[in-house]
């Protein structure tokens, strides 16, 4: 019987891996030129954190979180998110005493959505975490992060910046903009009119076309901030002008988590045909206390993999391809007897190689170096390895030129 796979969880080939390998090995030079250090947590972790901490109305905790009960009763959950399963973390092991910690994190997450193109049920995130700063510098430093990032990706993404208040101000904003909503129920869509109730922020998040005009007319938290986050705003802007990174204003940019205060921010792009969020974070200062651990202030982000690599794609660059430097052709018994010694020699030397244990046909086996990609290819047979040597055919040109088999190694690696 054939069993296919989860509906909504992606495979990833090795004809697209090569593009996956780029992003995180570019994210962890970068995040090391600004001192992020990597941590991995658990992929599952208890409900309840979530529930505190992502926030009991949202719809990752109230429709799309997959949770169950082990053999132990235990209620767990796989994880929707990486901030709330890196807060615990920080939290257990005592990270407070140490000073301020910079982590970043890479993993799949799980999320039970309507599957479609670049979102899936299982899907991967780079995430960025730092806790212990609460002056405006680090969300200056971490945006130019993410933005060198990006860039060196070549990845034209815009930043949109906003601030969401605080335990200050934020509360008689919101009553304010519930009220105002209120009003114009019957000109939103009907997901408006249920986050009015439950979380009035997100209804400025919302795409719908029918609901822009009137969400353009709302009250702005941006008008409405305390003493502290006009300051704190002021500062980030005025140090990302300082670096030189470019952003635009969106006072109806929200996050959709409610553990986030102040700094708010987004980069996206339109390589997809539409502008859409490669990437966005901002600052939760209080979520440490939530969930138990002591007053700490903390910002991140999260990008999405997924959506990342299909801008790459969009964009044109090329998928870096592992290919092996040379391929073994065995033209007889002792061509097979010795092709496996002198690949064992050169992967000593650092020069990928490979070779067809099945043997056979030599037309074969050159098509098995083709179909691998390898740069050359060497025929070993018993009179190659009497004479100690062959000829390095060139697949990309077709040129052969000869070699000694003791100094192949020493070739191939000045290649």
């Amino acid at each position: 019987m054939k069993i296919s796979g989860v509906k909504g969880m992606n495979d990833l080939l090795p004809g697209v891996v090569g593009r996956w390998q780029e992003m995180e090995r570019v994210a962890r030079e970068v995040f090391a030129l600004y001192g992020y250090r990597e941590v991995r947590t658990p992929a599952v972790e208890p409900a309840a954190l979530f529930a505190r901490g992502v926030g009991e109305a949202t719809d990752i905790v109230k429709k799309e979180m997959y949770v169950f009960e082990d053999k132990g009763e235990e209620r767990l959950a796989l994880r929707p998110e990486a901030t709330a399963g890196l807060v615990r973390a920080y939290i257990e092991h005592g990270c407070h005493v140490d000073g301020v910690q910079k982590w970043f994190l890479m993993g799949p997450m799980f999320r039970r959505e309507r599957p479609q193109k670049g979102r899936y049920r299982q899907f991967h995130q780079i995430d960025c975490e730092c806790f212990g700063v609460a002056e405006p510098g680090i969300d200056v430093e971490q945006i130019a992060m993410l933005h060198d990032y990006l860039g060196r990706l070549g990845v034209k993404a815009e930043l949109k910046l906003n601030t969401v208040g605080d335990g200050q101000c934020r509360p008689a904003y919101l009553a304010d903009l519930k009220a105002w909503l209120t009003e114009r129920k019957g000109q939103l869509c009907a997901d408006c009119n249920e986050r009015i109730e439950r979380n009035p922020l997100r209804v400025l998040d919302c795409k719908v076309e029918s609901c822009q005009p009137v969400l353009a007319q709302a009250p702005r938290l941006l008008d409405r901030l305390c003493d502290g986050c006009r300051d704190h705003f002021a500062a980030v802007r005025s140090g990302l002008d300082a670096l030189g990174v470019e952003y635009r204003l969106d006072p109806r940019l929200v996050r959709g988590l409610d553990y986030y205060v102040r700094t708010a921010y987004e980069f996206s792009s339109d390589a997809l045909g539409s502008q859409s969020a490669v990437a966005g974070g901002g600052r939760y200062d209080g979520l440490v206390e939530t969930l138990g651990g002591q007053p700490t202030p903390g910002i991140g982000y999260a990008l999405g993999q997924e959506r990342l690599a299909l801008i790459l794609e969009a964009i044109g660059r090329p998928i870096p391809e592992a290919r092996p430097q040379v391929f073994f052709v065995a033209a007889d018994e002792a061509g097979a007897r010795e092709a496996p010694v002198w690949a064992a020699r050169l992967r000593k030397a650092g020069v990928p190689c490979e070779l067809d244990p099945r043997g056979g046909k030599l037309a074969r086996q050159f098509k098995q170096a083709e179909r691998v990609r390898a740069r050359y290819a060497v025929v070993l047979g018993g009179n190659e390895v009497a004479s100690g040597q062959a000829k390095l055919k060139d697949l990309d040109t077709r040129e052969e030129t000869p070699v000694a088999l003791a100094e192949l190694a020493s070739r191939l690696a000045s290649r």
